[in-house]
């Protein structure tokens, strides 16, 4: 008898807009530890993403028939590999977790300065 190891098609989120952490849903807060601060927020018209000073925080919601809602939560220390690529207009990180899942965050209408901020969200990622 033969077995299928299941893997899980790579995961992509395209983000648009920087979210002040004061207004950001309750179901997000409710993730956070007690000591945890979100640094930086984004969000799209369905998923958020969360990044604090030890891991990311991802929603991913549907409405395909059913609500549901997917919540991924990331640490740093658990990414084996990432990239970041600067395009114009687009930031996308590439990264590979230890499990060997693959993800891709897209963040979409960027100028300089907030290719900086995800910028500093990277080298907080890579240093843990």
């Amino acid at each position: 008898m033969a077995y299928i190891k299941f893997k899980e098609l790579t995961k992509y989120f395209d983000f648009r807009l920087e979210v002040d952490t004061k207004n950001l849903p309750e179901y997000t807060i409710e993730y956070l530890n007690a000591n945890e601060d979100v640094l930086l927020a984004y969000k799209n018209s369905r998923d958020y993403a969360l990044f604090t000073g030890e891991r990311m925080i991802l929603f991913d919601r549907d409405a395909l028939g059913l609500y549901y809602k997917k919540i991924h939560i990331i640490p740093y220390n658990r990414i084996s590999t990432c990239a970041i690529n600067f395009k114009p207009g687009k930031v996308e990180l590439l990264c590979s977790l230890d499990s060997g899942y693959q993800m891709h965050l897209n963040f979409i209408d960027m100028n300089h300065d907030k290719k900086e901020k995800i910028k500093e969200i990277f080298k907080i990622m890579m240093a843990k």
